[in-house]
């Protein structure tokens, strides 16, 4: 078991910190990146909800679907995509136009979340990663305070504290890049988890006011199919009554 933990101090002493120093500026770069583009596909995909809303009940209480449907993709927004998909179907009924609303969102919002598991992740675990190369900086500390120990010459020993000074800096620089990185990365999840969040309940709220259209259309055609029978049943009721009326004078 001495050997196996010799073998592993070693190759920790050997490594050093440098490579996970170089590993913190590559996923440093990485989530850079990640923020540029997520933050321009959020920029583009913005528009004008409320407008965006006042225009398609306009269009709805018109019973102009076609000019609802252009209206809608003329925006730019993953809101109006999905009440698209809805318009589109809204011929088959609501169920179908439930189910297409339900399914674009679906591919909506894995289009906005896409690469925010790699923030999220990042900076839970970048602090860790800085502290492993705490914790190999102070083994290479303590390496270098038993090598002093072990040492007869007084300049070994002289040496020996700037040599495990240099061991602990280079620990503690770890730990400040993994803080640094975490924190902007964790600032910037939460951020874009709030356009989702925003985008999905303005989304719904379109999505209601096309259904209610929807559902309100069979209801008003219902009553204008059931109107006549009140007619029809009391033409019948008159004709019975002159037909009671020819009898009696007969």
């Amino acid at each position: 078991m001495n050997s196996l933990i010799e073998r592993v101090k070693s190759a920790m002493v050997g490594l050093g910190t440098g490579w996970i120093l170089a590993l913190m500026l590559v996923l440093s770069i990485i989530s850079l990146a990640v923020m540029l583009e997520r933050a321009w596909l959020y920029w583009s995909l913005r528009d004008d909800i409320d407008a965006l809303m006042r225009d398609l009940g306009r269009f709805l209480r018109g019973n102009d679907m076609e000019g609802a449907r252009r209206r809608l993709e003329e925006s730019r927004s993953a809101e109006a995509a999905v009440v698209v998909a809805g318009i589109v179907e809204s011929d088959r009924g609501v169920e179908s136009a439930i189910e297409a609303m339900d399914g674009a969102s679906a591919l909506q919002r894995l289009k906005l979340e896409k690469r925010l598991a790699f923030l999220g992740t990042l900076g839970n675990n970048a602090p860790f990663i800085g502290l492993l190369g705490t914790v190999i900086g102070i083994v290479a500390a303590f390496d270098e305070l038993s090598k002093a120990k072990s040492a007869a010459a007084g300049a070994a020993t002289q040496l020996a504290p700037e040599a495990v000074m240099a061991r602990i800096s280079e620990a503690l620089v770890a730990t400040a890049i993994g803080i640094l990185i975490a924190i902007p990365a964790v600032a910037a999840f939460n951020a874009f988890q709030r356009v989702v969040r925003s985008t999905v309940a303005n989304t719904e709220a379109l999505g209601h006011l096309l259904l209610a259209h929807l559902k309100a259309v069979p209801a008003a055609e219902g009553g204008g199919a059931e109107a006549p029978r009140p007619e029809r049943g009391s033409s019948a009721g008159a004709a019975r009554t002159k037909a009671e009326d020819s009898d009696r004078k007969n």
